[in-house]
């Protein structure tokens, strides 16, 4: 009885793990066509606004399954080098969601970031990124950014747009104000 009994045990506990694992698959199968529905969202964004004038680039942000807000690339369009469209889907999300803290958000966008974009969605706590095209495709086709990076890494006087600091003494009373203020919103 003993050793029936353990069978009859082992193979529940078996079924079970079986079951986990196919529950487990179904899921990731669900996320990952979640995620390429997404991402195919943002692609077709970018085909779309190439039609209507503007630069081969969407986004697409997402929370909890549904869609928070889409951007496009309108850089030439609206003569606004900062409309890209990470950024343009970012200042959406937040406008609707009455926040600036996209945590728990995702992000999908047709191609690697850029600099400016990459840390625009680093400040709003964006949680993943997916991306379609990498920064090697984009320079394919004249959207290189590795000069960016590359002066970043620079020191200030060796780049080609260098910053001048001046009154320093006098732009640090903003900060003093800022550490002061107690009723001041962290970000």
């Amino acid at each position: 009885m003993a050793k029936h009994f353990f069978v009859n045990i082992f193979y529940v506990k078996r079924n079970d793990y079986h079951l986990f694992l196919l529950t487990l698959h179904q899921n990731y199968e669900a996320m990952k066509n979640m995620d390429e529905k997404f991402m195919r969202m943002a692609i077709d964004l970018a085909v779309e606004n190439v039609a209507n004038g503007g630069g081969p680039f969407g986004a697409v942000i997402v929370k909890d399954g549904e869609v928070v807000a889409t951007g496009v690339n309108r850089v030439t369009a609206n003569n606004d080098p900062t409309a890209h469209a990470e950024v343009s889907a970012i200042r959406a999300a937040c406008s609707k969601l009455h926040t600036f803290d996209l945590e728990g958000t995702t992000i999908y966008t047709s191609c690697e970031p850029c600099p400016m974009c990459l840390g625009a969605i680093y400040w709003a706590h964006i949680s993943h990124v997916f991306c379609g095209c990498n920064k090697n495709d984009a320079e394919d086709i004249n959207f290189g950014d590795a000069f960016i990076y590359r002066e970043l890494e620079k020191p200030n006087d060796e780049r080609l747009l260098r910053q001048q600091f001046i009154m320093h003494d006098e732009a640090l009373r903003a900060f003093r104000a800022w550490s002061a203020k107690e009723d001041k919103i962290e970000y």
